[in-house]
């Protein structure tokens, strides 16, 4: 057989083979009584469920911290005012309770919106109000009234495989509905940087700019992923990107509609990924888990009797593949409910139960001792945040216009690594090296920069 017979086999059998894979999603026939694979059938369906998302916004304009000194605001003649540029957003959403107006987007698309509309795909232009956001996993919930809505079923993430078909589904810039095609090309991607939390669906159906809040969803028609970011090197699309997968989604969901904002759970458990030389030092042949590095002192894992050296399988029945596992689960589970961990202790399994608590319920908040740092409310980098296990210091959650703190030129979301050449982990390092001192000598970690600020 030539080599363009052998093709032309080969792709046949292709065909035949996603054709009987999927027969729900491809109704094989034309006019005429042609049998052929299409997504047509499907998009038909999904489609209207995927909607246009637009924003409009205010952020205020930080200048030169020099300019919240009222001289030098004399001096330049800089108006009492503060400075206040408007903002806009594009990207998408997918409808997910039409009763409701429930429609699930990316945090990054609503972030600091004032006002949030929505476009449908028959042009319905609807005001839409913030219902809760996660940044932690970049995954907002907002409502709009009016009815007409088409929901999109949801899907179990939990079930894909590598290989699975996939279709990208988003509605960018206000052009009309895209849609891509591919595979998932990985599961369970983290450590990428992207997100607090991050257990991403990785596909190669082309996810572009305006994509973000999209829907991934699979040949049923059901959503598995929402789509939110890509990697690239030059900003446009090289068959690497990401989704967040529905399941997690789904409990950001439930708690966002509930209470407006996550309840992150805590375990007070510090651990690491368990690799091939560590199962070989612990004599486990299954190289999947994490190991407990360190258990904090009346944490829910120290009564539940958790010791370093301990390897967590699964919690309640769900494997724990690594840390990073362990930690979104953790995060996901609700404040007050009882887990069940399975773990290796001494190579033995065994079951052990924690109760979850809040990862913000330690009174690990508080205000600065020094005068310096007047106005700034400072924070414990807690379990469940995004920032823990990546950075060490105080994070400054809030500064109060016009406060020493605010004329020092400190910004919320800094964070305090070290005072007067002293590393500092909480507040309550912080107060002490600094409450005596008349200056101070700050390392500040801002985004992905560092800067030293000496106040005196």
């Amino acid at each position: 057989m030539s080599s363009l017979g052998r093709i032309r086999t080969i792709t046949v059998a292709a065909l035949a083979l996603l054709s009987l894979s999927a027969q729900a999603a491809f109704p094989l026939a034309d006019g005429n009584g042609n049998k052929f694979p299409s997504l047509a059938p499907m998009l038909e369906k999904a489609t209207p469920a995927v909607v246009n998302i637009a924003t409009t916004g205010t952020v205020r304009v930080e200048g030169n911290p020099l300019m919240n000194d009222p001289f030098f605001r004399h001096f330049f003649d800089v108006p009492d005012e503060p400075q206040i540029r408007k903002t806009q957003s594009l990207g998408s959403g997918v409808v997910v309770d039409a009763k409701n107006g429930y429609i699930i987007t990316n945090n990054h698309v609503i972030d600091k919106a004032d006002e949030i509309t929505v476009t449908t795909r028959d042009n319905r232009v609807l005001k839409a109000r913030l219902i809760g956001t996660d940044p932690d996993t970049d995954v907002a919930v907002i409502q709009v009234k009016e009815g007409g809505l088409t929901a999109l079923p949801l899907g179990d993430s939990g079930k894909m495989r590598v290989g699975d078909f996939v279709v990208a589904i988003g509605n960018p810039f206000g052009l009309g509905q895209t849609v891509t095609s591919g595979i998932v090309s990985a599961l369970g991607r983290s450590g990428l940087g992207i997100e607090g939390y991050e257990d991403f669906i990785q596909t190669d159906a082309s996810i572009n700019p305006g994509n973000s809040g999209g829907a991934l969803v699979n040949l049923k028609g059901e959503i598995i992923g929402v789509n939110t970011a890509i990697f690239s090197q030059s900003g446009g699309n090289i068959g690497i990107g990401f989704a967040i997968p529905i399941n997690m989604v789904r409990e950001v969901m439930d708690q966002l509609v509930k209470h407006g904002a996550v309840k992150r759970g805590r375990l007070g458990a510090e651990a690491q990924d368990l690799t091939p030389a560590l199962a070989q030092a612990f004599n486990i042949k299954d190289g999947h888990g994490a190991v407990i590095t360190q258990v904090s002192k009346g944490s829910p894992a120290a009564h539940a009797g958790l010791q370093p050296g301990d390897i967590v399988t699964a919690i309640n029945g769900n494997p724990i593949r690594d840390a990073s596992t362990l930690r979104n689960t953790v995060g996901l589970l609700r404040v007050g409910e009882t887990a069940t961990l399975t773990i290796l202790h001494e190579g033995k399994s065994r079951d052990v139960t924690a109760k979850i608590t809040d990862s913000k319920g330690d009174g690990s908040q508080g205000s600065a001792a020094n005068p310096h740092l007047k106005g700034a409310t400072l924070s414990n980098i807690e379990e469940g945040t995004r920032l823990y296990g990546r950075i060490e210091g105080v994070l400054i959650t809030a500064v109060e216009p016009g406060s020493p703190a605010a004329a020092a030129g400190l910004h919320a979301g800094d964070v305090i690594v070290s005072a007067n050449r002293h590393n500092v982990k909480s507040v309550d390092e912080l107060n002490k090296v600094t409450h005596k001192s008349k200056t101070l000598l700050l390392n500040i970690r801002r985004g992905n920069g560092a800067l030293f600020l000496y106040l005196q």
